[in-house]
């Protein structure tokens, strides 16, 4: 993860801190609740920073709850943070018969942050 926290930094100067966080929440997510390997993906493109992660497992990820949901418990927090501090995000199957896993994604620098697309 070093390499890839030192690659964000390098590519989004104004938000490393966001990036690194999304990055290792979308990894550490894809490695807790799924089986299998996973693999991490940054692309930066028209200024704009998009953070993957995929999985073996197929299954759309729970949708995110709301932080008051999750105050007392140690889980449960990570998609509802990356809804929270990327401009967007999303997943998708990354084969037309979806069962070559999800890749799960979010971006940053796509919209200004009042005007956030939807996921």
């Amino acid at each position: 993860m070093s390499e890839t926290a030192s690659t964000l930094r390098k590519s989004v100067r104004k938000t490393p801190d966001v990036a690194e966080l999304l990055a290792a929440e979308l990894v550490g997510h894809a490695v807790r609740h799924t089986k299998g390997p996973a693999a991490l993906r940054v692309r930066w493109a028209a200024g704009v920073l998009r953070v993957g992660a995929w999985d073996a497992d197929p299954s759309p990820p729970e949708p995110p709850q709301p932080f008051e949901r999750a105050l007392d418990r140690e889980d449960g927090r990570g998609l509802a943070m990356v809804r929270a501090c990327a401009d967007v995000w999303g997943w998708q199957p990354p084969a037309r018969e979806g069962n070559r896993g999800k890749y799960v994604w979010c971006e940053l620098g796509s919209a200004p942050r009042g005007e956030r697309r939807p996921a």
